[in-house]
C-alpha cells in the first residue's frame, strides 16, 4: 500500500448523482484500498445533511455552501481553501474534479505548501469545462489559474483537444480514460429479480412478463437527444404495446420531456424513472441501453452499460465511436436520425443472438481497457511521479 494521502475535491457528490460524481466516487473507493488515506471535500447543499459521512470507505467532508448563487460559490471556495490551509497533515496531493471554482481555491491553498494539484476536466463541447471557462463570469481568470496545475487529466481525445486549444501546456495534459467496475454477468434470473425490485419500489415501473425494456441513464438535457428518442418510441410503442422506455436521471430538460411524452400519448410507456445511486439493477432489468446524445466526451453511462453486457444503441459521434465500432460492440446511428434510431432499437429485439454477441464484445472491450482498476493504476502512477518531482532538489 502507498503511504500517499489524497484529497479529492468535487462540489457535487452523493446524493447528487451524475457522471462526474460517480467517477469521483468510484475512483475514491478504488484508491482507498491502495493509499494511506482518501478524503473527499464537497459542498453541503442542504443544511440537514451531516457535515461528515463515510461513503464506500471514503471520508467525506461537506463544506459550507449557502443557497445564494454568487455568495454561496464564494463561501464554498473560501471553505475549500481554509480546509486545505488548516489541515496540511491530511494530504500530500490534491485532485480536483472540473476546471471551475474548486480548482482555483485548491491551487491557491496548495501553492503555499508546494503540494501538487491535479485537475480533471469534465466533458467536451457546449457543456464542457473549456467552454464554461470561455463563457462564465470570471471563467477566463480561473482558466489562467488552472493552467498552473501540475497536471490536467483529460478523459478523452475531444477533451484533450479542447485543453490544447485553450492554451493548457501540452506537457501537463495527461490522458486517462474513464473506468468503471466490471459487474458479474447478468442473466434471466437477475433480470426478473431487478424488475421485481423496481415494481415494488414504484408501481409506475411495472412491466408485463417478457416486456421489452429500453433504458437511458444520464442528465436530462437538450443535448442528450432525448427528444429524438421519445419521437422514435411513438412508433415502437404502436408496434410493441408492452414495450417500455425508462429515462433515468435529472436535469433542466425534465419538464420539456414530460410535455413531449404527454403530447405523443406515451404516458406510462415512457417513464421518467428518477435518479439511482447505482445503475446496476437498472441495467440488469433492461434489454437495450440507448444513448442518442448530440455530443459526448467519454460517456460513463455508456461504459457501464457495455461493462454490464447490455446491448447498446448510441449516436454516431466521436466520443461514442471511440468505444464502439458499428456492428461489433453495438449499433451507431446518425444524430437526429429518428427513423434509424427506431430501427436500431427494434433490431436488438428482433435479432437477439446478434445483439448478445455485440454485447459480449463490448463487455470484453471495457474489461480490458476501461476498468476502474486500470483507471486507478494510471492515476496512482501520475500522483507518485508528481510527488517525486516535487521532492526533487
Amino acid at each position: 500500500m502507498s503511504l500517499l494521502r489524497l484529497v479529492l475535491v468535487t462540489r457535487r457528490f452523493w446524493p447528487l448523482v451524475g457522471g462526474a460524481e460517480r467517477i469521483m466516487a468510484g475512483l475514491g473507493a478504488e484508491l482507498a484500498g491502495r493509499v494511506s488515506a482518501v478524503t473527499m471535500l464537497t459542498a453541503r447543499w442542504q443544511p440537514q445533511w451531516p457535515s461528515e459521512i463515510t461513503f464506500r470507505g471514503v471520508r467525506v467532508v461537506r463544506l459550507p455552501n449557502p443557497p445564494q448563487r454568487v455568495w454561496g460559490t464564494w463561501q464554498y471556495m473560501r471553505a475549500v481553501r481554509t480546509w486545505l490551509e488548516t489541515c496540511p497533515d491530511h494530504y500530500d496531493l490534491v485532485y480536483v474534479s472540473m476546471l471551475k471554482h474548486d480548482a482555483h481555491a485548491a491551487l491557491k491553498a496548495a501553492s503555499r505548501r508546494r503540494v501538487p494539484v491535479v485537475l480533471r476536466s469534465e466533458g467536451a463541447g457546449p457543456y464542457g469545462d473549456c467552454r464554461w471557462q470561455e463563457q462564465a463570469r470570471g471563467g477566463r481568470w480561473i482558466r489562467r489559474q488552472c493552467r498552473k496545475a501540475q497536471a490536467i487529466v483529460a478523459p478523452s481525445q475531444a477533451i484533450e483537444d479542447e485543453l490544447l486549444a485553450a492554451g493548457y501546456p501540452p506537457e501537463r495534459i495527461q490522458r486517462i480514460a474513464n473506468g468503471v467496475a466490471i459487474p458479474a454477468a447478468f442473466g434471466p434470473e437477475q433480470e426478473l429479480a431487478a424488475r421485481a425490485v423496481f415494481e415494488a419500489a414504484n408501481p409506475r415501473l411495472h412491466l408485463a412478463p417478457g416486456a421489452p425494456l429500453a433504458v437511458y441513464a444520464g442528465r436530462l438535457d437538450r443535448a442528450k437527444g432525448l427528444t429524438d428518442l421519445v419521437a422514435a418510441w411513438e412508433e415502437l410503442a404502436a408496434q410493441r404495446p408492452q414495450a417500455r422506455l425508462w429515462l433515468a436521471g435529472e436535469g433542466p430538460y425534465r419538464k420539456d420531456i414530460e410535455e413531449q411524452i404527454e403530447a405523443r400519448g406515451l404516458s406510462g410507456r415512457v417513464v421518467l424513472a428518477g435518479v439511482f445511486d447505482s445503475v446496476d439493477e437498472l441495467l440488469a432489468a433492461a434489454d437495450v441501453f440507448v444513448l442518442p446524445s448530440e455530443e459526448e466526451g467519454m460517456s460513463l453511462a455508456l461504459l457501464e452499460a457495455m461493462a454490464a453486457g447490455l446491448p447498446v444503441v448510441a449516436s454516431d459521434i466521436p466520443g461514442n465511436r471511440n468505444l464502439i465500432t458499428h456492428g461489433q460492440e453495438g449499433l451507431l446511428v446518425p444524430v437526429h436520425a429518428v427513423n434509424m434510431l427506431r430501427s436500431a432499437i427494434a433490431e436488438v429485439w428482433e435479432r437477439p443472438e446478434q445483439a448478445r454477441q455485440r454485447a459480449a464484445a463490448a463487455r470484453k472491450l471495457v474489461a480490458s481497457r476501461y476498468s476502474i482498476a486500470r483507471m486507478a493504476d494510471e492515476h496512482l502512477a501520475l500522483f507518485e511521479r508528481l510527488l517525486a518531482e516535487a521532492k526533487a532538489p
